[in-house]
């Protein structure tokens, strides 16, 4: 099973950019799909986007779309996601997931996700 540690969360001014980091080990990292989800204060964890093993596929949540990057490197075992335009709505805790499903734009579900990170807390003011 894969360890995840993420880091990059802060806080930021409205229309600013982050970039976060999940660093992998103790698996075979490229077996892997790779996801992002966060949790707002006092909501549910939801899904944010997600990359096929390969890189090769992308989905997004609506809210995010043109404004977030999913990206990894396989041989650095390290998934990224980059966050523009960031709103006061995109405050949450992030964290990275692993799935060792087959890719699909229709695994968002938290349930897909077998492996966690930490989280790391992102605080987007207005």
């Amino acid at each position: 099973q894969v360890q995840l540690v993420d880091s990059g969360g802060r806080l930021v001014q409205a229309g600013g950019s982050l970039r976060l980091s999940c660093a992998a080990s103790g698996g075979t990292f490229s077996t892997y799909n790779m996801g992002w989800f966060r949790q707002p204060p006092g909501k549910e964890r939801e899904f944010v986007a997600a990359i096929s093993r390969s890189g090769a596929y992308t989905n997004y949540a609506d809210s995010v779309k043109e404004r977030f990057t999913i990206s990894r490197d396989n041989a650095k075992m390290t998934v990224f996601l980059q966050m523009n335009s960031l709103k006061p709505e995109d405050t949450g805790v992030y964290y990275c997931a692993a799935d060792r499903g087959p890719w699909s734009t229709r695994r968002t579900g938290s349930v897909d996700f077998g492996s966690w990170g930490q989280g790391t807390q992102v605080t987007v003011s207005s």
